[in-house]
């Protein structure tokens, strides 16, 4: 007995090694065997990578792959799971050929085997600044570039994590401000484009463009407009360092075809200077490019077109969000649109080759815009949202947004969109001579919708084509995450209360949830490996879309009924599923 215990326990002990030693060998091959990504790719990329923020460079968060379907969601389980550090972040990871790149926070760079979570290589930048919240990084050729918390881009060799370049951005003035780098770097024609944040900061934000090769900048667009230059008349005759705003939070999405890469913008919140116009010939208060969508040429930075969504933003109701491409019949005619919706959640369609308005379409959560002139997109404001020093009202919706950071994703098969919303007001005012948000003084408080329900959550779906809302799915709880839509017909989002859902994407019926542990504040992908196919997200690094600022709204307005109470986070991880074995 002995001596069969002895030998059962060297045959298992043998095998384990074996295994192991087979793991190993597998993840170093993932990196040995890692292939070079091409402009190719990027531009029709392989439906197992994901290599870009929303996949593609059209920006719709749609993954192809159809193994998991309506059919077998509900085998979908936890496949592996690799905690990540504390800190502020809104991760997307990017897999290529097995291997998966993340930011984690604090200048973190991770490299996973994405069938294991097993840490292949890890790179740290330092020194580096306060923490903030960023979206990703790019991939290209044998680089990963990463945008870090000090406003340096860095590009690594994606097989060891060593650096190739680095380069700092200068901020302009001689004095060190506080800028960031929040969105993911686009690389297209041969360049990196990186945005600048600088939410008070005098002459506002800009983005760079950086030759890939080397990491010089090669060229600069401030998106506050300056005095003597177009646009330059929109700010009501204020000096340039009075000026701010214009912020480039987001990615761009680029058309190679067109070779144009276009950009959303934030308002600016130093509103006052701003409210009223001055009534000087050939002066106005629109404060370009504030709130527009920017289509610039790669290579140049030159400014191809500029549609203004909403002029002189007295309520941060910024248009900064993606701008998604797609094809629709326009006047019977196929057309490459620009669809792009602020946090009213009122979408614009714009002609991608010339910034032509095309149309609108609400999703019926706003009561700030009440016509839009049908040949210009020009918008017309209710009179009780103008700020004013006598009376507050309701606004909808909430400054932080009835749609956010969290993304919308879009099948490009049946050209349905799928929105994340809060439904949330607020009550908007008096002005007062007291800074807060915005430097009106206004006072902003949250409030639940007229008639409110109690459910705050809502998941949006529109038809592009026809501009009609169909189906949507509610619940107590705002999303936490932008959606991904997948060739199986589902469509993917994590919740405010740990939870990732997967939805029909036919009528939004739930078919499948799971508890992730923690709140999904990031953007989930799909992707395969040896014909298995994953779906990933990053839980517990908060953003700036925080999950404290939607609880607290909603543990007030439901008081014990709310299911947020007692809420338990497990901490910060890359979370993976599969189907079941």
């Amino acid at each position: 007995m002995p001596l069969t215990r002895s030998v059962s326990t060297l045959l298992i002990t043998s095998f384990l090694l074996t295994f192991t030693q087979s793991i190993l060998a597998q993840s170093s091959n993932r990196l040995a065997d890692l292939s070079a990504v091409t402009d190719a790719q990027l531009a029709n990329p392989p439906a197992e990578d994901w290599l870009i923020w929303r996949r593609t460079y059209d920006a719709q968060g749609f993954s192809p792959l159809e193994e998991i379907d309506k059919s077998n969601v509900s085998q979908l389980g936890e496949a592996w799971r690799t905690e990540l550090q504390e800190g502020p972040n809104m991760a997307t990871p990017l897999v290529h050929d097995g291997v998966m790149f993340l930011a984690s926070t604090q200048d973190t760079v991770l490299a996973l085997d994405a069938t294991s979570g097993e840490v292949l290589w890890t790179y740290e930048h330092r020194p580096t600044a306060f923490p903030s919240s960023k979206i990703g990084i790019a991939l290209h050729g044998d680089k990963v570039i990463v945008p870090t918390q000090n406003m340096h881009v860095v590009a690594l060799e994606a097989r060891t994590g060593a650096v190739i370049w680095d380069h700092a951005i200068e901020a302009p003035g001689n004095t060190p401000r506080p800028y960031s780098l929040r969105g993911a770097p686009l690389v297209a024609n041969g360049m990196v484009l990186q945005g600048v944040t600088a939410t008070m900061i005098p002459e506002g934000g800009f983005i760079v463009g950086l030759d890939l090769d080397s990491g010089d900048e090669v060229w600069r667009f401030h998106s506050v407009a300056r005095p003597g230059e177009p646009g330059g008349n929109t700010w009501n005759n204020l000096a340039l360092e009075d000026r701010s705003g214009g912020s480039v939070w987001v990615p761009a999405s680029y058309d190679p075809e067109l070779d144009l890469a276009y950009y959303g913008t934030a308002p600016t919140y130093d509103t006052a200077p701003l409210l009223y116009s001055l009534n000087e010939e050939g002066v106005t208060n629109e404060a370009l490019y504030t709130n527009a969508t920017i289509a610039i040429r790669p290579k140049t930075g030159e400014l191809v077109w500029h549609f203004q969504h909403m002029p002189n933003d007295q309520w941060d109701l910024d248009w900064v969000f993606e701008r998604q491409i797609v094809e629709l019949e326009v006047d019977g005619a196929k057309r490459k649109v620009i669809v792009t919706a602020g946090k009213m959640a009122l979408y614009d369609a714009l002609d991608a080759e010339t910034g032509e308005y095309i149309d609108s379409f609400d999703v019926g959560i706003q009561n700030i815009v009440i016509a839009i002139d049908p040949e210009t997109g020009d918008k017309t404001i209710n009179p009780i949202a103008i700020p004013n020093a006598e009376e507050a009202n309701l606004l909808c919706p909430m400054a932080n947004g009835g749609r956010n950071w969290p993304s919308a994703s879009i099948n490009p098969n049946t050209n349905m969109l799928y929105l994340p919303l809060a439904e949330i007001c607020m009550m908007f005012g008096p002005t007062s001579d007291v800074p807060g948000l915005l430097s009106t003084g206004v006072k902003i408080e949250p409030r639940p919708q007229p008639n409110s329900d109690g459910k705050f959550g809502r998941i949006q779906a529109i038809n592009l084509q026809t501009g009609e809302m169909a189906w949507n799915f509610r619940e107590v709880v705002p999303p936490a995450s932008a959606t991904l839509s997948t060739g199986g017909g589902l469509v993917f989002v994590g919740t405010m209360d740990n939870r990732f859902v997967a939805l029909d994407e036919i009528n939004g019926d739930k078919l499948w949830e799971n508890d992730l542990g923690d709140i999904p504040n990031s953007f989930p992908i799909s992707y395969a490996v040896d014909g298995k196919q994953y779906v990933a997200v990053v839980v517990g690094q908060p953003s700036p879309f925080h999950a404290s600022i939607w609880m607290g709204m909603v543990n007030e307005f439901l008081g014990d009924r709310s299911p947020l109470l007692d809420h338990t986070r497990s901490g910060p991880a890359i979370v993976v599923y599969a189907l079941s074995e």
